[in-house]
Formats: structure tokens, C-alpha cells, sequence
């Protein structure tokens, strides 16, 4: 039997809170706000294609008690009509993360992939923890989810060791990447 092994966790640097990137999106598509009322079949096709496959209306509303005011971001493609990115800003203290807010539930389409959506939809909750004035910014991932994990890096998320064991989780994830494996450079249960 595999032993349970915790998700990944990652933090934005408290030392960009004053300079989050800005949301880029090519012509076509369209960033924002999801409408509980007009966009829950379109956002649970997406949610399903993305994997998430368990994902039900009684599930986004449980999501919606705990997102911020307008931080349930979609981007839509004007072409087809169909929402094709998303991504949540949830109020999610945990004893590692007091006050904190949880970058969670970031989906992308296939047919989508490699233009961008995901680090829009990312940077817009960035943005919105920031102006709620949020200080602990973090996401939980998996070890499998590379293409997500590139996104988080590349927009400046730094992988959280936080329990043993995340050092050779993270070197095997830089290697896969081609991406540098620098864990003196990331934050620990000691900066916290």
C-alpha cells in the first residue's frame, strides 16, 4: 500500500506583493467574473475535462461560501462562446498559513493549452488576494500536475518545504521541468 504523501505547496513571495504581474490574454479571449447563474454547465464541463472529475453544482456552491468577492475568475473564448480557463481566490487559513488565501482550483481546456489562460487566470487571483490586502499567498498541487507547476514558477510561486521530503520531491519536478533546483533560495516552516 502507498503511503499517503501531502500536496505540494507553493507561495508567492511577499517581496512582489507590491509588483504582482498584470493578467495577459491574447485577442479572443476574455477574462471575468463567474456568473453562478449562467455559466455552472459550462464550468463543470471544463472542471470535468480538466480532471476534476467529482466536481457538482452543491460543489462550486460549498467553493462559493469561502471565494472572495469577485475572485472566481473564468476566461471565456469568444469564438466558441465556452468558458476554456478558471481559477479561484478562497479564503483558506490553515494552522502553516494563518489568514491566509488559497489559489485553488485552476483548470484549463486541451484544446486551449498554451496560450496563456492559466497564468491570467492566476495572476487575476494574485492580483485580487493583493488588494484584499492579503500578506500569505499559497496554492497546493501535486507532483504529476507539470504543466500547472511550470505556470506557478514561471509567474514566480516558490515551492513551500514545509515537511521532509519535499527536497527530493522538488529536485525529481526541476529535473522533469528543466527547471533550476535552487531549495537554499525557497521558503521553509522556519521563514514562516
Amino acid at each position: 500500500m502507498e503511503e499517503h504523501r501531502p500536496q505540494l505547496q507553493m507561495l508567492w513571495p511577499t517581496t512582489r506583493l507590491n509588483s504582482p504581474p498584470e493578467p495577459v490574454l491574447l485577442p479572443g479571449y476574455q477574462l471575468r467574473i463567474f456568473d453562478p447563474q449562467t455559466d455552472i454547465d459550462g464550468y463543470l464541463s471544463l472542471m470535468h475535462e480538466a480532471g476534476f472529475t467529482d466536481f457538482t453544482a452543491e460543489r462550486v456552491d460549498g467553493c462559493l461560501l469561502r471565494v472572495l468577492p469577485d475572485g472566481f475568475f473564468v476566461v471565456e473564448h469568444a469564438g466558441a462562446g465556452e468558458l476554456v480557463a478558471t481559477a479561484m481566490a478562497g479564503h483558506a487559513p490553515t494552522s502553516l498559513h494563518p489568514y491566509g488565501g488559497e489559489l485553488g482550483w485552476v483548470a484549463g481546456r486541451r484544446a486551449h493549452a498554451g496560450r496563456g489562460l492559466g497564468a491570467a487566470v492566476c495572476t487575476a487571483v494574485v492580483r485580487r488576494f493583493i488588494s484584499a490586502g492579503y500578506r500569505r499567498i499559497y496554492l497546493l498541487t501535486d507532483d504529476w500536475r507539470l504543466p500547472a507547476l511550470k505556470v506557478y514558477l514561471k509567474l514566480g510561486f516558490m515551492p513551500f518545504l514545509f515537511t521532509s521530503g519535499m527536497h527530493e520531491r522538488w529536485r525529481t519536478i526541476c529535473d522533469q521541468l528543466n527547471w533550476p533546483f535552487t531549495p537554499a533560495a525557497w521558503p521553509t516552516v522556519q521563514d514562516a
